[in-house]
């Protein structure tokens, strides 16, 4: 049997869910079929493309073969979708990829948007750090990224999301409008290494004071947490705001310092033809809300880029 789209398809499933099970579910498929299809791939290439392990690891081959599989299917999608677009009856799967800030605070709500907005066009999210985005995005894992403050180029810019301090309600300064980034240097700083530690790095250089952080936290909800439990202050984006219990205040922070949040698609290769229509449904609807803002809802201001 010659090389073939569905073979192709299942094995860059059991690359991405990680193993032939997950591979099966994703594809609603069983999973004999789907190891059929890899071995059959196999044999057509001659030579094996996954190390059978936990997870599924690709060998020198696989490795060499996944960007061209991606590509291939990638060029399927897209003619698949232009023709949905020209009969007007958009269609498809995106694979959304977004750091846990912007998937905890901004996407629930565009799913929730595009789901009543494009309910023929799925989108499918993966979560990881900036540079995870960025390099899934690059290689092909995704068709699309909510990426922070990206270099000029084709893309959507969803909101200007700005800065702040949080802190416990009962803290010295909760009632205050806003807070200096100096006010905080009595106050143990906890900072997120993957978030907005260089931002706030910056704003301590700029404003002549030493950034020693007492904790660097990965996981947003114990960054939370602890500023809950008196352990320190930190520094959130905008965005976080829906995060925020109700024991805790997310206060402007002084001087100004925000973040552009662009959804886009890879920079060296054509869109998702869905793409397009989802970024500019998110940025009508997010510009919507920021216009009439809802009650302790954050205003994040949309636009184009």
């Amino acid at each position: 049997m010659p090389l073939n789209l569905p073979q192709l398809r299942a094995f860059l499933a059991v690359v991405d869910a990680g193993g032939f099970s997950a591979a099966a579910d994703e594809l609603g498929m069983s999973q004999s079929a789907v190891s059929h299809a890899v071995a059959s791939l196999e044999r057509e290439l001659t030579a094996p493309l996954l190390i059978r392990a936990t997870p599924v690891r690709t060998t020198v081959l696989g490795e060499r073969v996944l960007p061209h599989a991606r590509l291939a299917l990638s060029a399927v999608r897209s003619v698949e979708q232009l023709a949905a677009e020209a009969a007007g009856t958009m269609t498809g799967t995106v694979r959304l990829a977004a750091t846990p800030t912007v998937c905890q605070g901004l996407v629930p709500g565009l799913l929730r948007h595009w789901r009543e907005d494009q309910p023929r066009i799925t989108v499918r999210v993966f979560e990881g750090d900036s540079g995870e985005a960025e390099s899934w995005l690059a290689e092909g894992t995704a068709d699309a990224a909510v990426l922070i403050d990206p270099p000029p180029g084709p893309g959507i810019q969803l909101a200007t999301d700005g800065y702040r301090a949080l802190l416990p309600r009962d803290h010295p300064l909760a009632g205050e409008p806003a807070v200096d980034i100096g006010d905080l240097a009595d106050d143990p700083l906890l900072i997120s290494p993957n978030g907005c530690e260089a931002r706030v790095r910056t704003l301590h250089r700029l404003a002549g004071l030493r950034f020693s952080p007492t904790h660097r936290v990965r996981d947003l909800a114990t960054l939370i947490s602890m500023v809950q439990a008196g352990i320190g202050v930190t520094v959130l984006s905008e965005v976080s705001r829906a995060l925020v219990p109700a024991d805790l205040v997310l206060l402007p922070l002084r001087p100004r310092a925000s973040r552009r949040l662009v959804l886009t698609g890879p920079p060296d290769r054509p869109w998702h033809p869905a793409l397009r229509t989802l970024a500019e449904s998110a940025a009508g609807h997010l510009a919507r809300n920021a216009a009439r803002p809802a009650e302790g809802q954050p205003l994040l201001s949309g636009g184009g880029h």
